[in-house]
């Protein structure tokens, strides 16, 4: 990674590049990178038929606006593009009662990574045989909690897993019920070309039974041999953020051998085979995205090949679809506070000054720690009104006390940029408000879902009350009330020359 806890000069890390050549608009919305509904009128961001300002005024900020619309677009076009194979909402990218809600009344399957996520899902009423449980280290409560519940699958993972497993299936099964269906999570070795933190399929990493060391296959005869355990199928995943087809072809190839290795050895035909998710999105305009019917058809075709060469029936697919229903759609809307100029020497024309602009936020690493954890790519624009001022480079940074605590790297806004504008932080919906933190006791903006021009509360605003019940010493003691604000006068900002 190019971050240091230091700063990049104390890594010996070289200043990133600046932003290119401003853009011929810079208010533009790229239909790739914003939400479905997203236009502009009179020069005001609107989502979902409701004006950013409106939203901001309701609700404050920051704060996550999700466009249902778009959300459950997206989830329908995986869900037509993949028909009579199994889509799987990978909740880890945002799960909520509503969004479980949604995702069961759409008629897809749902993929918990913790008990809690699990629980979340079943007291929504989420038809229990249509969830998956993952995790590398399920416990045992994790474990019952699935066995008594009746899910779809759990996607066994490790040795020790099998052996915390077996006896409380064992005891399902001496109550009278069903053996519990597992996957076995094959690690196929494909290297996904993304970053290494959210690279899972190589060898030397926490997840799965490896195919090169015989492992893969050993669990599953293993669990074959388990009277109380259900060996339904395969699963396997390769990534995160994927761009093209290549590794998901590759891993499909990789995972029927086991398939063939596992019916010579036992003679069983698994039904099943779930190829994991992964997908990637357009959070910059130059990304391009593979669409849910090219994935589709590429995957359909080369199982089909792998199974007619070593004469296997062709099983039931599944995908895991997270970020790529969840990410699109939903937008982060901050407030501008502090704008800071500063002069970063010679650039551009011989001897002219370059200034970036430090534009802050009332929000940051809590509510995106993506940006400082993967290096991660985001854009932004000016949201609550049209600019025809000249570009300014800018670097859209939080407030939290750490100076890798940065929004978007480097980009143009109109210099006329004042406090109390409104940005909006494109492509936010998978795993900004997931991984939300309460970081220098910084509170968990609410979400809010758009549609129609009605705007519904998903995820009320976290407040300081709610954080301190948890302090055994603050509990009981009511936050001290905020001063009224004031109003701040209009910086100047630095326009390279």
């Amino acid at each position: 990674m190019r971050a240091h806890p230091a700063g990049p000069l104390h890594g010996n890390i070289s200043q990133p590049t600046a932003a290119g050549a401003p853009p011929t608009d810079l208010g533009a919305l790229d239909g790739q990178v914003w939400p479905r509904s997203a236009q502009r009128v009179d020069g005001e961001l609107v989502l979902g038929g409701r004006p950013v300002t409106e939203l901001a005024r309701e609700h404050g900020t920051p704060l996550f606006v999700l466009d249902e619309g778009d959300f459950r677009g997206r989830a329908a076009d995986f869900a037509t593009a993949f028909d009579g194979a199994d889509v799987h909402y990978a909740s880890k990218a945002f799960l909520c009662g509503q969004v479980a809600r949604w995702i069961a009344d759409d008629g897809l399957h749902l993929d918990a990574c913790s008990g809690n996520e699990l629980s979340l899902a079943l007291a929504t009423g989420f038809p229990p045989e249509r969830i998956a449980l993952h995790g590398n280290n399920k416990s045992l409560v994790e474990l019952q909690l699935a066995v008594d519940a009746g899910i779809g699958h759990i996607v066994v993972d490790s040795f020790d897993e099998i052996d915390r497993l077996v006896p409380l299936a064992a005891a399902r099964v001496t109550a009278g019920g069903s053996p519990v269906p597992v996957l076995i999570r094959a690690t196929v070795g494909i290297e996904a070309h993304t970053h290494e933190f959210i690279a899972t399929a190589h060898e030397d990493q926490k997840f799965g039974f490896s195919l090169a060391t015989g492992d893969a296959l050993t669990a599953a005869v293993r669990v074959i041999r388990e009277p109380a355990l259900h060996l339904a199928g395969l699963h396997s995943h390769i990534g995160s953020q994927i761009f093209d087809t290549a590794g998901f072809e590759a891993a499909a190839h990789r995972v029927v051998g086991l398939l063939g290795q596992i019916h010579q050895a036992t003679g069983e035909l698994l039904g099943e085979l779930n190829l994991g998710g992964g997908f990637g999105i357009a959070y910059l305009a130059e990304d391009d995205p593979v669409s849910p019917e090219d994935v589709a058809a590429k995957l359909r075709s080369v199982v089909a090949a792998e199974c007619a060469a070593l004469g296997l029936p062709v099983p039931r697919l599944a995908v895991e679809p997270g970020r790529a229903i969840a990410g699109p759609g939903t937008v982060t809307l901050y407030e501008i506070g502090t704008i800071k100029p500063v002069r970063l020497g010679a650039g551009g024309a011989p001897g002219a000054p370059l200034v970036r602009n430090y534009v802050s936020v009332d929000g940051g690493m809590s509510d995106n720690i993506r940006t400082a954890l993967y290096d991660a790519s985001y854009t932004c624009v000016l949201a609550n009104r049209s600019s025809d001022a000249p570009p300014a480079l800018c670097r859209v940074v939080g407030k939290h006390c750490e100076s890798g605590d940065v929004l978007v790297r480097d980009l143009w806004l109109p210099s006329d940029v004042q406090p109390g504008d409104l940005l909006a932080v494109a492509a936010t919906g998978a795993y900004c408000w997931s991984m939300a933190s309460n970081y220098n006791y910084l509170l968990k903006p609410p979400v809010v879902a758009v549609r129609d021009g009605v705007a519904t509360e998903l995820v009320r605003r976290q407040t300081l009350s709610d954080v301190f019940a948890l302090d055994a010493v603050l509990a009981d003691v009511p936050p001290p009330a905020p001063a009224p604000s004031q109003p701040a006068p209009a910086p100047k900002l630095g326009v390279p020359a």
